[in-house]
């Protein structure tokens, strides 16, 4: 059986968790990283050398880097409505999954951090707010694509919708004050009508 390795309250993890669940394959989950170690152990670096999560083992393969995960899962095992075959229309929702690693992880991670992680007397207040500013600035830029299409894959739920997915639940599920994003917001409510969003991804904050 397919192996997902880590914490179901990673967004990394959450992110191949919810691709699993999306294509129906049967898999094993394995919590590692966090309270649970193991991502230091020999065995676990052999396979991933970086000692994150998560990592995927499927047979004799191994892969680790979430999106990189996500877009194999629904390569191997999903769909045409999640793995687009044409390749301009793919970079257009794939675009997502690295703007979302590469430009609002940052940010995002010192707001949930100083909300969610840690307690009130190591957080940093000012780190927090900063964070608040850069994500809503950031989240502006996927409230105006949304305005233009109902998913940020196109027309319909794809794999670009599915880092920035895991985002949205933990950014307007957090007791904070938000910029009004509306289409944003109204994509979200679409992704919560999915068993596989609310199985994945719908857990309690921590």
């Amino acid at each position: 059986m397919l192996k997902i390795w880590g914490r179901t309250n990673s967004n990394n993890v959450k992110k191949a968790l919810w691709a699993a669940e999306e294509v129906g394959v049967s898999y094993e989950n394995i919590p590692a990283g966090g309270a649970f170690g193991i991502v230091s152990d020999p065995e676990y670096r052999a396979m991933n050398p970086n000692g994150l999560v998560p990592t995927l083992e499927d047979k004799d393969l191994v892969l680790w880097e979430s999106n990189t995960i996500v877009r194999y899962l629904v390569a191997q095992y999903g769909e045409a409505a999640l793995h687009i075959e044409d390749a301009a229309a793919r970079a257009k929702a794939e675009k997502w999954m690295d703007w979302a690693t590469s430009t609002l992880a940052t940010p995002f991670r010192d707001v949930f951090w100083n909300v969610v992680r840690l307690t009130p007397d190591k957080q940093d207040h000012a780190a927090k707010e900063k964070g608040i500013q850069d994500c809503g600035r950031l989240f502006a830029i996927v409230d105006a694509a949304l305005a233009q299409q109902p998913y940020l894959s196109g027309e319909k739920f794809g794999v670009g919708d599915i880092p920035l997915g895991c985002f949205a639940y933990a950014w307007l599920e957090m007791p904070i004050e938000r910029p009004d994003h509306p289409h944003l917001v109204t994509w979200y409510e679409r992704l919560k009508e999915r068993p596989a969003f609310q199985k994945a991804v719908m857990i309690p904050l921590t």
